[in-house]
């Protein structure tokens, strides 16, 4: 239980943090302010509960993760029902506090930091390209998590690389769709602000789910299990010294 109460909190955690940035100061920070709340608060979760639920606040890590045969099965379910609601209720506590406003706040028209294309793109850009830079976006996060938490990796600098690829990937990816790889993300401001934002959900689940699969498939060729790289290892230092042997 431990572990579907860490994923709640962080996924509410970044996303009131994050989403709260653009919506409640985004005038005044920039894409970039934007950018760099999302990876502070990555960062600050995976410290905070990666020790136990490896903190992964996003249901394209999970799938990523899962498909990588780094999280049991059984768990998955868990971890993408608590993400989604600590989303939704972070979204709401958003709104609340941003109809306290001088002249209300009305998340259908200011947009509620939701994603989208089309004309609800901060840059217009086309489903085509809302689709794919999402896919691409989603593989630099999942494989970055996927290759930082490799056992082979170095010790306690996970949450850094972790913190910065996100910042990356919004400072792409926010004038094409304001920036999802993320399911969990997308779907609690867009409960909200209903209409246009429901209607393009499904790009901001498929697209990632895309992305993270590929991550999965691209880390499995490139990184090799530990245990049999140690093995060849072996065998080719055995193989050496029989050589030398030979040529002695």
């Amino acid at each position: 239980m431990n572990r579907y109460i860490a994923e709640f909190l962080g996924t509410f955690v970044l996303v009131f943090a994050s989403c709260g940035s653009a919506v409640l100061a985004g005038d005044k920070i920039g894409f970039l302010g934007v950018s760099l709340a999302f990876g502070l608060s990555l960062l600050a979760m995976v410290y905070a509960i990666g020790p136990i639920s490896g903190c992964h606040i996003n249901p394209a890590v999970t799938v990523g993760i899962l498909m990588s045969k780094k999280l049991d099965a059984k768990y998955a379910g868990g971890y993408i029902v608590a993400q989604v609601l600590g989303a939704i209720v972070a979204a709401g506590l958003l709104l609340l506090i941003a109809k306290g406003a001088p002249g209300g706040y009305d998340p259908s028209v200011a947009g509620f930091a939701a994603n989208g294309y089309g004309d609800h793109s901060p840059g217009h850009y086309s489903l085509l390209s809302a689709f794919l830079v999402e896919i691409v976006l989603t593989f630099f996060l999942v494989f970055t998590v996927l290759g930082a938490t490799d056992i082979r990796a170095p010790v306690g600098f996970a949450g850094i690389s972790i913190g910065f690829v996100l910042t990356l990937v919004h400072l792409v990816g926010i004038p094409v769709t304001n920036t999802s790889v993320n399911p969990a993300r997308s779907i609690g401001p867009a409960i909200f602000v209903g209409g246009w934002a429901l209607s393009q959900l499904w790009v901001f689940i498929v697209a990632p789910v895309i992305g993270a699969v590929i991550a999965a498939a691209v880390y499995a060729a490139t990184h090799r299990p530990a245990e049999k790289i140690s093995v060849r290892e072996a065998e080719r230092a055995l193989e050496s010294e029989q050589a030398q042997r030979r040529s002695a």
